[in-house]
């Protein structure tokens, strides 16, 4: 029980160190979302006065007349409610509704994604750890080399092969624009087809590093005592692979699995550009390219809460599945 107090406490303060950053460093950037928002209006035709400007900054949260306690305060009671304020580039929408709105394409195609790439790439070298030195070992370089190519040189050729020539597959969108958004068949068949490209673009950039990974761990844990104690007992090879090796040789890629999946919600902005996908990595951009902190800071936060989320979760299994981490030092 004192392992798992331990893991909350230490994410307790992590979160609250998270959220401190998060408060500080949109304070510590140059310029100000008031002045970007009045230019617009300005490029318009409108005028903008003191009071004009004051209420903009009551808006958007840009009210820096009070003591930085007070507003570091305010700031950790709107995070309470859930107002991450306004955002600049989607005026006057909120922050939430922006995030909410393109979160759950991020999630589902690189959470997908990223579960199959670590799926595949972790069963591949299962099998090929098992036996080094063999024909397989040939996966690894083959693997390695997809993940070196540059990731947008991968996508264009996918795209170019699949959409293009072969027109397999929609060159970009997230569903066709024809069709209703919604919880209808159409629709998520279309969302499926349209997500596949920019799925396996993820996958087959990603394989190679679980593939490695595994693979050398499994070399690594063939050569454990414990190994060689279930040989000598007569265990058959099919239950020390999966038993004894596999079962041991994956732990530090479920550590890994737990980054990857935190930082699903922040997405793949290069994906998300090169085949237009509606996801949180192109509102991302937006607001970098646009000066846009308060959905900045929204979007880290979502992020930071993932990351911390998924670790958490993974420590905590990470307990159940190996108890010697839970034994005292």
């Amino acid at each position: 029980m004192s392992y798992f107090l331990r893991k909350l406490g230490f994410y307790a303060v992590a979160l609250w160190a998270a959220l401190t950053l998060n408060f500080a460093i949109p304070r510590l950037l140059p310029g100000d979302p008031v002045d970007i928002l009045l230019a617009k209006l300005q490029q318009r035709g409108g005028t903008v006065s003191p009071e004009t400007r004051e209420a903009y900054a009551l808006l958007l949260g840009g009210d820096d007349t009070g003591p930085l306690w007070s507003q570091y305060l305010d700031y950790l009671k709107n995070l309470a409610r859930g107002d991450l304020g306004v955002s600049v580039s989607y005026y006057p929408a909120k922050v939430s509704d922006v995030i909410l709105s393109s979160l759950p394409w991020t999630v589902v195609l690189v959470g997908v994604a990223t579960v199959l790439a670590a799926l595949l790439g972790v069963l591949l070298g299962a099998v090929v750890g098992w036996r080094p030195g063999t024909w397989l070992d040939s996966l690894v370089p083959a693997t390695t080399l997809l993940a070196a190519i540059p990731y947008f040189w991968l996508a264009l050729i996918l795209t170019y092969l699949l959409a293009r020539v072969l027109g397999w597959l929609p060159l970009q969108g997230g569903y066709d624009v024809a069709l209703t958004p919604g919880w209808n068949t159409p629709f998520i068949l279309s969302a499926v087809r349209y997500a596949t490209l920019p799925a396996l673009t993820i996958v087959l950039a990603s394989v190679g590093g679980w593939l490695l990974g595994m693979r050398n761990m499994m070399v690594s844990t063939l050569s454990e005592d414990y190994v060689l104690t279930a040989e000598a007992k007569g265990l058959s090879p099919r239950k020390i692979r999966r038993s004894y090796a596999a079962r041991n040789a994956v732990l530090p890629s479920v550590a890994g699995f737990a980054i990857s999946l935190g930082f699903v919600v922040s997405g793949s902005v290069i994906t998300e550009q090169v085949f237009s996908y509606p996801g949180i990595g192109g509102r991302l951009l937006g607001a970098v390219t646009n000066n846009d902190y308060a959905l900045m800071q929204g979007v880290f936060l979502f992020i930071t809460l993932a990351v911390l989320g998924a670790n958490l979760i993974v420590d905590l299994l990470y307990g159940l599945i190996d108890p010697r981490t839970r034994a005292r030092h």
